[in-house]
């Protein structure tokens, strides 16, 4: 079989137009001459996938190093993708190269590719569990904690990080695999992420979609170049690390000093734009509550509540109500949302089960369905997985890291491992049912139960170790399996081999773990990470080696009357998820979300003013042109990430080469 002709894709964009109505999904049809799966896989899609997945790379761990909050870029991933094939058909044909046609199938395979690989960069732990280790976290959670014991550290290194993601991130591939078919095809779960970039790419390969793709990559470059060239041009005007205009007072020096000030990030104004105006004025509220009203009282209080010598940064002190306050939001969230996801999986697994008996892919499938679900389902089954295939691989990787694991953190006994290895594929089905439901990746709520445990069994000396390692163990199982999902909905519904899209995701993993450690050490030796104080405070990394901490010893870590004040907002996390649910919907929409707000506690108010700008573009936007702003948030807010995110290589270099913009200046005066 061979690449749908011109005729046959007249054909499919008559049929798309007659079922557009009735399927929901912009028309996939593809019936005639599919592309095989192997070559739906092609040379010019694997270099697209590592070039985009380097760039989002670059994004996420700038994000993951700063505030730790990642909007969903699968969408972003897939308009990238298309602008880079278009190009390059482009190129080609100029220099007179007749290349194959760009089908959906091969977009989809470069969009699953690509984000495989930056998934490693958001979920490898590099601004959580795996910094958490470091020896300046150590020294942030206090020498003299109980607990944080000298041995319970583990300097970043590329060889140690990377095999450590090489043996945890391809057992979750395979966890769910025999599973899809009830997933996809019996429960018919939406996968929200999913079904919108299947939308954008059946979109893009139609007659119509060609004419916004256009419009779409126009603006994508335009706004990328804006981006890129405003990143070089505040790094040029930056005196230090305090100067510029992303240290720019812009309600006063007060305000400044409180962290209330616009920095002019196009990174995050461009992620405002992808994040609901929920979530941004959620951080907002979490940043006026935290640094405007609760830090300058507390710091009030030195000498009452805490010892007026110690300094801020000490765990004693102003900053350990900053993270401890910071956990009660997020654990009251993620247990509220864990239970709540949990009950609704169960609810509904028994719902359908007592309807009907779950199928096989051996099943027909049923003839009473539209002619267009029915092709997408044959095409979803015929190219299956053998499920002792999975079961092997599952087997084999999972022995490899059982025996690769203790190797390098003597911490984490074998014994550990077998158990997580024994319960992940029942967490990984539990929480990509309730992403397929919800949309909500619950796979950090699973670590951090996962974290407690370890940490209290494994006992004072290596409970911190074992929690921040076996956190990531369970993590990573379960948040790979969830996204496969995702993908293989993106899958069935653009009529794209499964058997491509797993060996797809399996390459992206591949290229991300060894992606992923280079990206974060490019942050890690050209900038100062870690400090509190500076850019890049990777507020996760302390919160996780705290929760370890918590663990093992229990609330005698906390300072003076910090255990009142998380009680309280654990208990405001719970009462505004309550709300949300099952309060009046006229009240419930404006709950603020606690996950959220507790972001800014530790790391301060400026991205939060950022993103609420972004939010505010979208708004003004869609009410002087809603058609257009539907079509082009997502274009711009990619372009502004991108451009912003891209300029991140050039900086880190002259950094690394000891150059910055006032030397730079300097040596033009001398030259002149």
């Amino acid at each position: 079989m061979g690449n749908t002709g011109r005729d046959g894709n007249m054909e499919i964009e008559n049929i798309e137009r007659e079922n557009v109505e009735q399927n929901g999904v912009g028309g996939s049809v593809e019936m005639n001459r599919l592309p095989p799966w192997k070559e739906q896989i092609t040379f010019r899609g694997l270099v697209s996938s590592v070039i985009i997945g380097i760039i989002y790379s670059v994004i996420v761990q700038k994000l993951n190093l700063t505030t730790g909050l990642i909007p969903n870029l699968n969408v972003s991933a897939a308009l990238l993708a298309f602008v880079f094939v278009q190009t390059w058909t482009k190129l080609l044909s100029k220099a007179g190269i007749v290349s194959k046609p760009f089908t959906r199938q091969e977009n989809t395979v470069i969009q699953t590719c690509a984000v495989a690989c930056y998934s490693i960069a958001v979920g490898g732990g590099f601004g959580s569990y795996l910094l958490g280790l470091n020896r300046r976290t150590y020294e942030l959670a206090g020498v003299d904690t109980e607990g944080n014991t000298p041995g319970s550290t583990k300097e970043p290194g590329l060889v140690w990080m990377t095999g450590f993601l090489f043996v945890t991130s391809f057992v979750g591939l395979l966890a769910l695999v025999p599973l899809r078919k009830i997933m996809i095809i019996d429960y018919k779960l939406p996968y929200p992420s999913g079904t919108a970039t299947a939308v954008l790419i059946n979109g893009f390969h139609t007659p119509k979609g060609d004419k916004m793709a256009k419009k779409q990559v126009h603006g994508f470059m335009k706004y990328f170049s804006f981006s890129f060239l405003w990143a070089g041009f505040q790094w040029f005007y930056a005196g230090g690390e305090q100067c510029g205009f992303v240290q720019f007072p812009t309600f006063g020096l007060k305000a400044w000093k409180n962290t209330f000030y616009f920095d002019f990030s196009m990174t995050y104004i461009g992620a405002g734009m992808i994040c609901s105006h929920l979530v941004n004025l959620s951080l907002l509220l979490g940043a006026v509550l935290s640094w405007g009203i609760m830090w300058p009282l507390i710091k009030g209080l030195k000498g009452e509540w805490f010892p007026a010598t110690l300094s801020e940064s000490s765990m004693k002190s102003v900053n350990g109500y900053k993270v401890f306050v910071s956990i009660a939001l997020i654990l009251g969230d993620g247990l509220y949302n864990f239970l709540k996801i949990l009950y609704f999986t169960g609810s509904s697994i028994h719902t359908k089960l007592n309807k009907k008996d779950l199928t096989t892919d051996e099943v027909s499938i049923d003839p009473n369905l539209p002619l267009d679900e029915r092709r997408r389902n044959e095409v979803f089954i015929r190219d299956k997985i053998p499920i002792w295939v999975a079961c092997v691989g599952y087997i084999l990787f999972s022995i490899i890291s059982i025996i690769v694991i203790p190797m390098m953190f003597p911490q984490l006994k074998w014994y550990y491992i077998v158990v997580a290895y024994m319960i992940a594929p029942s967490l990984s089905f539990c929480n990509a049912y309730g992403a397929g439901l919800t949309d909500m990746n619950m796979a950090y709520n699973y670590g951090k139960v996962a974290l407690f445990v370890l940490a209290a069994v494994a006992g004072k000396h290596d409970g911190v170790v074992a929690g921040l390692v076996g956190c990531g163990l369970i993590k990573s199982i379960v948040s790979i399996s969830s996204d496969l999902m995702h993908d293989l909905k993106t899958g069935h519904l653009t009529f794209t081999s499964p058997r491509s899209m797993i060996v797809s995701q399996a390459i992206g993993t591949a290229i991300g773990c060894v992606v992923a450690p280079l990206t974060f050490f490019l942050f890690y030796k050209a900038f100062d990470v870690g400090n509190p104080n500076g850019e890049y405070k990777v507020p996760y990394a302390i919160i996780y080696r705290n929760m370890a901490i918590l663990g093992v010893q229990g609330f005698s870590a906390l300072p003076q009357h910090c255990l009142d004040l998380c009680y309280a907002f654990f208990s405001f996390a719970i009462a505004a998820n309550l709300l949300r649910d099952f309060g009046p919907k006229k009240m419930s929409k404006y709950v603020p979300l606690p996950m959220a707000m507790a972001v800014p506690f530790l790391v301060g108010a400026y991205f939060a003013i950022d993103m609420c700008m972004g939010s505010l573009i979208v708004f003004v936007w869609h009410k002087l042109k809603h058609n257009k702003a539907s079509l082009m948030v997502p274009a711009v807010a990619s372009g502004l990430i991108c451009g912003d995110g891209l300029w991140i290589l050039p900086s880190s270099i002259l950094a690394l080469a000891k150059l910055d913009s006032v030397t730079l200046w300097m040596q033009s005066r001398c030259l002149v």
